[in-house]
């Protein structure tokens, strides 16, 4: 049986704070049973014409400087409006600098509290993604976030930070597609936890509708 294709895109030439070096092969590993994975900086893969070759795209954008184009925007939301898997991760969120983006993944990055060790919970424990997740500890950055009203989407994880807990993770449907962000992955190290390498696994393997 032939395995479902993901598109991963980030930054390797000019990333702001997030290379997709080393990333990408920690990727590459976490999903060879499931997906084979094509990484990539170029964003033209966005559109239309380009990114229907895949069942899945996974967002580890970090352009802060700049939108991606109207056209770029569009393929990717005709892509998941149509069937296609969307699974951004930490920095990934970027994307938001498109409104019509930012209302795809269901929110927006607001504000960027310093790295450090976060606690995680399990709010959606009967979820298909967290089945057998447990909770964990991980370095990262505890990005906050503002959502969009208009989405409905299921927070599937939250971190604590000075006692209180914010969204960590969340999944939802658009139109025919699947949508899902993930909060860790500052760097190589984050996906190297064994027990976030199976939340990426089965994150990918949700949105992109793979068997088993």
């Amino acid at each position: 049986m032939n395995k479902k294709k993901a598109l991963l895109i980030g930054d390797y030439t000019h990333p702001k704070f997030h290379p997709l070096q080393g990333v990408d092969e920690e990727i590459t590993r976490i999903l060879q049973e499931s997906l084979t994975v094509q990484c990539s900086e170029n964003k033209q893969l966005l559109e239309k014409e380009n990114i229907e070759a895949f069942d899945l795209c996974i967002s580890y954008h970090d352009s802060w400087a700049e939108k991606v184009s109207s056209k770029q925007a569009a393929g990717l939301l005709s892509f998941v409006s149509g069937g296609g898997g969307l699974l951004v991760l930490h920095n990934g969120i970027v994307l938001q600098k498109k409104y019509e983006l930012a209302q795809l993944i269901g929110a927006k990055n607001t504000i960027h509290p310093a790295f450090c060790d976060l606690e995680m919970r399990i709010t959606a424990p009967e979820h298909d993604i967290m089945l057998n997740i447990e909770p964990f500890e991980i370095k990262d950055e505890p990005y906050r976030f503002e959502f969009d009203p208009f989405n409905e989407t299921t927070i599937l994880m939250e971190y604590n930070l000075d006692g209180e807990w914010h969204p960590a993770a969340w999944a939802h449907r658009y139109g025919l597609g699947r949508v899902v962000y993930l909060l860790p992955g500052r760097d190589q190290a984050a996906f190297q936890h064994p027990e976030y390498r199976k939340l990426v696994l089965q994150s990918a393997k949700w949105a992109a509708r793979c068997p088993g």
